[in-house]
């Protein structure tokens, strides 16, 4: 019977017949990742239900996903993981994907390296970053791939320590910085504390206050809800983080959260969210600075965005439409051509995300729950060299080559 490795999907408990995460050295080029899977059996050919349980692709599988095209015509991009450790040892998972000077990208709240590259809008932004830069990564200790076992104590000068060890690990001198929610006031007193380093700055959805970002009561509710009902918190919060996505990518969306950290973390990241104040630091920023903001983020209030821009000496601000906290959530490709330009970039050609048709998500739906090309043309009344028609079709758009990619595709896009 062969083991298969986990890539993705919406429960966090193991699928019959699976053990326990099994935590291996960093990627190798070898397999999608060796760092967080399951070890899972298929027994026999019993279909395999993504609603019960996880999507499995196969090593192979993945392998072919990366480097491949994408429904656009633009080659997708090769994300490498790599780990490095504090000085208390604790592990730190980073990754790099892409070519050219580094851009070192802070992430917000959570994370996770290699669900998110799963999430093809995530992936989508963060392949848009990097035409033309190598983007660096990381999860924080207590998220996605880093150490989980070791309490976080998030705290701005933990934050902090967390990117040297990175910046060190990588090996950059000088680079381009870019940070998203969270990664905005932590990035801002990195650029502060290295103006040498720091090429340019970009600033996406943050603040400088958190304490200003919401009132003391809705602060304390939506602590108290994550620690104490982590699934319920989730949904919460992704309502108000990407209110434009549907409701399929919202709950694809909170799962993914789930499993990037557990309610104690969190937590206490939410916490340092509310409780941080870069202010003092503004105006030691030299670098070039982007601040972007879109006009109605529900999440962090556009009066941050303004005092930011006021408050480093050589900042832009661009305020772009949209209610979505989440970069990547809304309209990405005007994210990416406003920060492209910023970096002196090229716009991207024929940016858009692969769509299928309403018969080709019907046939999507029914690979990943396992039917044959008989049996999705009996669901669907159509003769089976039509499904086998459709299946192509869907090959070339989204730019895989098996059953497996298309049923994790699927599952990514509506679970």
């Amino acid at each position: 019977m062969p083991t298969v490795p986990v890539i993705f999907g919406p429960f966090v408990s193991d699928p019959p017949g699976c053990g326990a995460p099994v935590v291996g050295r960093a990627w190798d080029g070898t397999a999608p990742s060796s760092w967080v899977w399951r070890r899972c059996v298929r027994r026999g050919t019993t279909p395999i239900s993504p609603h019960s349980w996880l999507v499995l692709v196969s090593g192979s599988d993945l392998q072919e996903a990366v480097g491949r095209t994408s429904g656009d015509g633009r080659s997708q991009l090769e994300q490498r993981l790599d780990s490095t450790y504090l000085p208390n040892g604790t592990t730190v998972a980073y990754a790099a994907a892409g070519a050219g000077p580094p851009l070192l990208f802070i992430g917000g709240w959570l994370s996770h390296l290699e669900l998110s590259w799963a999430l093809p809008a995530e992936r989508y932004l963060f392949e848009g970053l990097a035409r033309g830069r190598t983007v660096l990564r990381y999860d924080r200790p207590g998220c996605g791939l880093s150490d989980r076992t070791t309490p976080v104590g998030a705290s701005l000068e933990s934050e902090l320590d967390n990117l040297d060890a990175v910046v060190a690990a990588s090996g950059v001198d000088r680079y381009e910085v870019m940070g998203s929610s969270l990664g905005v006031p932590i990035a801002i007193e990195w650029a502060a504390r290295h103006p040498i380093e720091v090429d340019r700055l970009v600033l996406y959805g943050g603040w400088a206050r958190g304490v200003d970002i919401a009132p003391v009561p809705v602060r304390e509710h939506v602590v108290g809800l994550v620690r104490s009902h982590w699934g319920l918190g989730a949904d919460v919060l992704t309502d108000i983080f990407a209110p434009e996505a549907s409701a399929g990518t919202r709950s694809a969306l909170a799962a993914y959260q789930r499993q990037a950290s557990s309610a104690a973390t969190a937590a206490d990241l939410l916490t340092l969210c509310y409780r941080i104040d870069v202010t003092g630091s503004l105006a030691n920023v030299r670098a070039p600075t982007l601040v972007v903001h879109r006009e109605h983020d529900r999440a962090a209030p556009l009066d941050q965005a303004r005092l930011i821009a006021t408050g480093i000496p050589a900042a832009t601000l661009r305020i772009l439409p949209g209610r979505s906290h989440l970069p990547y959530i809304g309209d990405a490709d005007a994210l990416l051509t406003v920060i492209r330009d910023f970096l002196g970039l090229p716009a991207l050609r024929g940016a858009t995300a692969p769509q299928l048709t309403a018969r080709q998500e019907q046939v999507a739906a029914l690979v990943t729950q396992g039917l044959t090309n008989r049996e999705i043309g009996e669901q669907l009344g159509i003769d089976e060299r039509s499904a086998e028609g459709h299946l192509e079709r869907i090959r070339i758009r989204l730019g895989v080559r098996s059953r497996a990619q298309i049923a994790a595709w699927w599952v990514a896009t509506n679970s």
